[in-house]
């Protein structure tokens, strides 16, 4: 099956996925992939939100503007509109398979030796989206270069 579509989900949807979105965006550009890219959070808590500044900041810095990304919910036709579900962290895979997601997929399985990808709300301040900001980068650029995404 050749992957079209790809939707990349955190919790709130305000700093991990938007970010994989926005990098997402960045290498199918680079490589001119005609690849439809989204993102959403299992959680509710941000539905309507930009996401937060330090992630906005992170991605500018590296030249990806998610500033004018919103956060929404995932939704269960998402699992069918998307070829690919992709979590950031094991906590959101199960979340997405309790919702009825039938072949979820980790983001450090394409890189980072399938560890999560953290929450960068649990380091001291801003490195800690910019190492998050690392890891996604080189997932989604694995996922994108190599065309593992086709399964």
């Amino acid at each position: 099956m050749e992957v079209k579509s790809i939707i990349f989900v955190c919790l709130g949807n305000i700093c991990r996925s938007p970010l994989a979105e926005g990098i997402a965006k960045k290498y199918a550009k680079e490589y001119n992939l005609d690849l439809k890219i989204d993102s959403a959070g299992t959680g509710n808590w941000h539905v309507g939100e930009a996401p937060c500044s330090d992630s906005i900041k992170i991605g500018k810095q590296k030249g990806i503007d998610i500033s004018n990304q919103r956060a929404r919910l995932i939704q269960k036709e998402d699992f069918s509109n998307f070829d690919l579900v992709i979590a950031l962290d094991d906590k959101n895979l199960r979340d997405l398979k309790n919702l009825g997601c039938k072949n979820p997929i980790k983001i450090g399985d394409f890189g980072c030796k399938g560890e999560d990808v953290p929450d960068p709300y649990f380091f001291n301040g801003f490195e800690g989206f910019d190492k998050v900001y690392e890891m996604i980068e080189v997932c989604v650029k694995n996922l994108i270069k190599d065309k593992s995404y086709k399964r």
